[in-house]
């Protein structure tokens, strides 16, 4: 080799090195990035938790209303403020939209607010006792005279305002005007889950037959060559489009069904087009590599086409399949843009089939698209579909090293001489 060359080598190599670390750099700076600003944010309350708060007023038995004497309990959060009287504790805090609150960091068990009452419309006499985490808008007590006065946030006065005037004048507590929390992802978890099943019942199949007829049945002619080219072609088609041809041309099939404006159906239809070529791809490319020998021994000994693609070609397929099909499913909850068109953006904790409701990746796209964006949930939500992206990776390999090892043990299996052919010999 000449010095020339092996000076180019070497830069060659270095280069890519470089480049490599470079990739490596970058990736793991995001990951920092998003880790350390949705950690905070990232809990079991916000997975389960709906999305959009509920208000709730509610009122205290008469019999339990009265002051007491309650013990500081050891665990009380740092920054709580704690009224002995009537065993709350309260902490200022800000909630989803970033705005100064007061939640419930404590309530005893036998506070007098465990036995509040529901007096909101269609939920009356039910039991509403305030929880850790809960927002409290307003509080009411009564004084030793019978006189009512206010505390928290709409009365302007925060955590420890609020409570040293609960110990200074509250004779009784009377009724609470609280919220829930909020801010949960339940429903675009259950959404996502929809829309992946939708997708896949539409995908799989049309995908999959599609596949088998290119690579099996198709004779290799011009017009096979052409078709495959159209689907390398729709496969590097950017999304949005994708999104635009689901609302002029598959609305109408929603529509006919009385699915009427955006849905998850809608949605599911769109993104099984927007995953058939990978999926025809994928699917393609696992047929062929099962040797052609296999395909002519099955003929040979009299099994028809459809007997030998079915039982021969695509068991020794399956690998490359369920590969498909794991890529499509990560590819289904990391989409957003072509699901804005048919699905919307509108965040719902009840999602149905036939309304529009927002996956992962829109909830993303919805909380920062706002006037203030809210970085803290949103790399939060990215780390909930990183996990689940990480899984299914995770998911893939042991299937498929699983079903090699089926394989490898069937092949094994034919090698070996039968207990006739020993006996015979």
């Amino acid at each position: 080799m000449s010095k020339s060359r092996y000076v180019k080598d070497r830069i060659a190599l270095i280069f890519s090195w470089i480049l490599s670390l470079v990739s490596v750099v970058v990736l793991i700076a995001i990951l920092i990035f998003i880790f350390q600003t949705g950690a905070q944010g990232l809990s079991w309350d916000m997975i389960q938790g709906d999305y959009n708060s509920s208000n709730v007023i509610a009122r205290v038995e008469e019999d339990f209303a009265k002051a007491g004497n309650y013990p500081v309990p050891e665990d009380l959060p740092e920054g709580a403020y704690y009224s002995p009287k009537f065993g709350i504790a309260l902490q200022d805090a800000l909630d989803k939209f970033k705005s100064a609150t007061v939640t419930v960091a404590y309530i005893a068990p036998d506070s007098p607010l465990a036995h509040a009452k529901s007096i909101t419309a269609g939920e009356e006499g039910r039991g509403r006792a305030p929880f850790p985490g809960m927002v409290i808008k307003k509080m009411t007590y009564l004084d030793a005279d019978g006189n009512r006065g206010n505390v928290g946030p709409n009365t302007k006065k925060m955590a420890e305002e609020s409570i040293q005037e609960l110990e200074d004048n509250a004779a009784l507590i009377y009724e609470y005007f609280g919220q829930t929390i909020g801010g949960g992802i339940r429903g675009s978890i259950i959404t996502s889950v929809m829309l992946i099943g939708i997708t896949l019942l539409f995908c799989l199949p049309i995908g999959i037959c599609a596949a088998i007829w290119l690579n099996e049945v198709a004779p290799k002619n011009k017009t096979t060559n052409v078709i495959r080219t159209g689907i390398d072609m729709l496969a590097g088609v950017p999304s949005i489009i994708f999104g635009l041809m689901g609302m002029t041309m598959l609305y109408p099939i929603t529509a006919a069904f009385g699915i009427e404006g955006q849905s998850v159906v809608l949605g599911g239809l769109t993104m099984a087009v927007v995953l058939l070529p990978l999926v025809i791809r994928q699917t393609e490319e696992a047929l062929k590599t099962v040797p052609v020998s296999e395909r002519m021994g099955s003929l040979s000994l009299g099994a028809s086409l459809t007997q030998t693609i079915f039982k021969v070609v695509l068991p020794q397929a399956m690998p490359g399949i369920v590969t498909a099909c794991l890529l499509s499913i990560s590819r289904i909850i990391g989409e957003s843009a072509a699901l804005i068109y048919t699905m919307g953006t509108a965040i719902t904790d009840k999602p149905v089939f036939s309304r529009g409701a927002t996956t992962l990746a829109l909830h993303i796209w919805k909380v920062m698209s706002g006037e203030q964006p809210d970085f803290e949930q949103a790399t939060a939500i990215s780390i909930v579909i990183l996990v689940l992206v990480l899984i299914l990776n995770f998911a893939t390999r042991i299937i498929l090293s699983r079903l090699n090892k089926k394989q490898l043990g069937l092949t094994n299996d034919k090698k070996k001489p039968s207990k006739s052919a020993k006996a015979t010999a």
